[in-house]
C-alpha cells in the first residue's frame, strides 16, 4: 500500500474511535490535507556523480581512519593495477576509482561510492593467487557501478529532500546527513538482491578481464572453512544468501557461460603480497580492549557488561527515522543497505584492530604501466 493511503487509513480509524460519525468528515478532511501538504515537501533524494564521490571521499576517510592503510607503495601499486584491468571492463570503466589496501588482520573489504574501494591486507593473505583478488574486486567494484549503497538509502527513505531543492551540495545539514547514513549502509550490510547482483556482475567483468572464472567462488570457499568453527559468519560477505548457496550460483553462472579457462597468475601474486593469514580466534579486536578501535556513535558494537559480544545485527536491520509526517513519534522500516561487509555486526574481522596511519598511498599508473601488466599474464588487452 502507498505510504500516504497507508497513513491515511491509519487516521481514519483514530478518529472513529475518537468522534461521533458526524464529525468523521471534516475532521478527517483536515488531517488528509496536513498529510498531503507534508507529504507533497519532500521527495527522493537524487545524487549527481560529483556528489557520489564526495559522499565516498568522506565515508573512505572514516574508514580509513578505523582500520588505517598500509603505507607500501608497491602493494597499493599492485593492487591498483589488478582492480584497473577489472575496472575498465565495469559498466562505468570511466569512472576514476581508488584501491585502497587497509592495515588489518580482520578479512573484510569495502566499496563506498564514487569509487573507493578497500581491502584488508587481512584478506590478501587468504588468497592464492591474482584470479581470486579480481573476483573480489570485481565484486566491490560492481556495488559501486550499480550504486547500491545509494540505491538503498533511497529506496529506504533514509534521507529525503525539500520538493522546491534542487541538489543535495546546496544543503550542508542534509549533505552531512547523508554522508552519515552512507557511512552506516556501508557496515549493515547488502539486501540479498544487491549481494547476487554484485556476484554476477563481478564474475562477468572479472572474466570478461581474462582472470579464471573460479576466482570468487574459490575465495568464498576458503572464508567457509575459515568460518566453519565459528558461531556466527565472519567479515567479508557474511550476509545472507549463504556462502553455499552463492558458491552454487557462481559456479552455474561459469557453467552456463562456458566459461572455463582465464589466467590466475598465481606466481605473480605470490610475488607481490608477502601478508600471512592470522587465525581468527588470534585476532585482536577492539573488545579486547583496544582503544583505537573503541565502540562509539558510528556504530561500532561494543562488549556488554557480561564480556559476552553483542547479538550479531540482522543484514536487514530495522533503522528508525524521522516520520515524514511531522509527528513527534518514530516509523521503522528494513534498511536494505549496503558494502561489502554484509552483516557484521560485531565479529573478530569487522571488530579487528588496525593501524593508526589513514594517509593515503598515491599510485600513478599510465596507459603503458596497464598494458604491460595485462602482457605479463596474458591477459586481454584493448
Amino acid at each position: 500500500m502507498h505510504k500516504k493511503a497507508y497513513v491515511c487509513s491509519l487516521l481514519l480509524v483514530f478518529l472513529c474511535s475518537q468522534a461521533g460519525s458526524a464529525q468523521i468528515p471534516r475532521i478527517l478532511q483536515g488531517k488528509i490535507d496536513k498529510v498531503e501538504k507534508v507529504t507533497n515537501r519532500l521527495k527522493d533524494i537524487e545524487i549527481t556523480e560529483g556528489e557520489e564521490i564526495k559522499i565516498g571521499e568522506d565515508v573512505s576517510a572514516r574508514i580509513r581512519a578505523k582500520y588505517g592503510v598500509v603505507q607500501d607503495v608497491d602493494i597499493h601499486r599492485y593492487v591498483s593495477l589488478v582492480g584497473t584491468v577489472v575496472k575498465v571492463r565495469s559498466d562505468r570503466g570511466n569512472l576514476a576509482f581508488h584501491f585502497i589496501v587497509l592495515d588489518t588482520d580482520g578479512v573484510n573489504a569495502f566499496a563506498t561510492p564514487g569509487g573507493f574501494l578497500h581491502i584488508t591486507r587481512g584478506a590478501l593473505s587468504l588468497m592464492k593467487n591474482e584470479a581470486e583478488l579480481a573476483g573480489v574486486l570485481a565484486h566491490e567494484i560492481a556495488h559501486v557501478t550499480q550504486k547500491h549503497t545509494i540505491r538503498a538509502i533511497q529506496k529506504g527513505k533514509l534521507v529525503q529532500m525539500a520538493a522546491n531543492e534542487t541538489n543535495v551540495s546546496a544543503n550542508p545539514a542534509l549533505f552531512q546527513r547523508l554522508k552519515d547514513e552512507t557511512y552506516k549502509a556501508v557496515f549493515a550490510g547488502f539486501s540479498r538482491e544487491d549481494e547476487l547482483d554484485a556476484d554476477a556482475r563481478g564474475l562477468t567483468t572479472a572474466t570478461a578481464a581474462g582472470y579464471a572464472p573460479s576466482g570468487l567462488s574459490s575465495f568464498l570457499t576458503t572464508l567457509k572453512k575459515r568460518n566453519a568453527d565459528s558461531k556466527n559468519s565472519q567479515g567479508l560477505f557474511a550476509s545472507h544468501p549463504e556462502m553455499d548457496e552463492r558458491i552454487q550460483k557462481l559456479d552455474a553462472l561459469a557453467k552456463s557461460r562456458n566459461w572455463t579457462s582465464g589466467v590466475e597468475a598465481r606466481q605473480r601474486f605470490t610475488k607481490n603480497v608477502k601478508y600471512q593469514p592470522v587465525d581468527l580466534v588470534k585476532i585482536v579486536t577492539a573488545a579486547d580492549g583496544s582503544a583505537n578501535l573503541a565502540g562509539d556513535a558510528k556504530g561500532d558494537a561494543k562488549k556488554d557488561d557480561s564480556g559476552d559480544e553483542n547479538k550479531k545485527q540482522s543484514r536487514f536491520g530495522l533503522s528508525k527515522i524521522k516520520n515524514p509526517l511531522g509527528s513527534s513519534g518514530s516509523t521503522t522500516q528494513s534498511a536494505e543497505v549496503t558494502g561489502s561487509g554484509g552483516s557484521r555486526g560485531l565479529d573478530r574481522e569487522r571488530g579487528a584492530v588496525g593501524g593508526t596511519n589513514p594517509a593515503l598511498v598515491p599510485v600513478v599508473l599510465t596507459a603503458a604501466d596497464i598494458e604491460q601488466f595485462k602482457k605479463e599474464a596474458n591477459l586481454k588487452t584493448g
